[in-house]
């Protein structure tokens, strides 16, 4: 569903002739699976989110989503994800049901089918004392909520959450992630990006753990426990960290 192949991103750098933020990764990402991209900040982590949601152009390498190639075909690829980060973007004057509408209709769908997936996710997410509630009134968690629905509104196949429990207090951080097991549960595609260890060893089927740009290691958990044992994730994380980091000032 992600496919992912030698992707680089370079940026001018005026003392260094060229940052890398993105060296030549490889992965792959499919229906109802978790795949987790742990790393600190700086990692690339954000940069490769933005390029699979068309923000970014790669600098070389071949991105396709859902079969859709991220260069040649952006508008295909932006029907086919929904994107939530910790930047909620909620309109001040707008409420929660008039804000989702909104997105709604931006995607054409038609309003007797969009206000019947409205009253779902409204009940599904418990946002129903925000139908009326203006963006300036709502709280972080509010309008994470309603950045949740709006991401789902035209039903994606994929869905992408960028440090989306960053912030967050811990009550609304794990009904993001319950929310994230639903998906997966229902067959979509989650790309979750996060630095915190406990969220992505509870919810992510694949990892690739990241720094500076590059992927140190990637797998299922389980291949994670064969190759390195019983090796808690935090200590292999900080390992891999503290190894690159050797490397580097070698």
């Amino acid at each position: 569903m992600i496919h992912v192949r030698q992707l680089t991103k370079t940026y001018p750098d005026l003392q260094h002739g060229q940052h890398v933020a993105v060296a030549g990764i490889s992965f792959d990402a499919m229906p109802g699976q978790i795949y987790g991209l742990l790393g600190p900040n700086g990692a690339g982590k954000t940069t490769v989110l933005r390029i699979l949601s068309t923000v970014l152009s790669p600098t070389s390498g071949r991105v396709t989503v859902n079969g859709y190639d991220v260069v040649t075909q952006p508008e295909q690829v932006r029907r086919q994800i929904g994107f939530v980060s910790t930047n909620t973007g909620i309109y001040d004057r707008m409420t929660g049901w008039e804000l989702v509408e909104f997105f709604g209709q931006l995607y054409g769908i038609p309003l007797d089918v969009l206000h019947e997936r409205m009253n779902i996710l409204f009940d599904r997410f418990q946002m129903n004392e925000l139908r009326d509630v203006p963006g300036s009134r709502m709280s972080t968690g509010m309008k994470q909520k309603v950045s949740i629905a709006r991401a789902m509104i035209h039903d994606p196949p994929i869905l992408i959450f960028d440090e989306a429990t960053s912030g967050l207090d811990i009550l609304v951080a794990r009904e993001v992630l319950s929310t994230v097991e639903k998906l997966s549960d229902q067959g979509k595609c989650v790309l979750f990006s996060s630095h915190i260890m406990s969220e992505v060893k509870r919810i992510c089927d694949r990892l690739a753990i990241m720094h500076h740009g590059r992927i140190l290691a990637h797998g299922s958990l389980e291949q994670f426990r064969e190759k390195y044992g019983d090796m808690e994730l935090e200590e292999l994380f900080y390992g891999l960290l503290s190894d690159q980091i050797k490397v580097a000032n070698v």
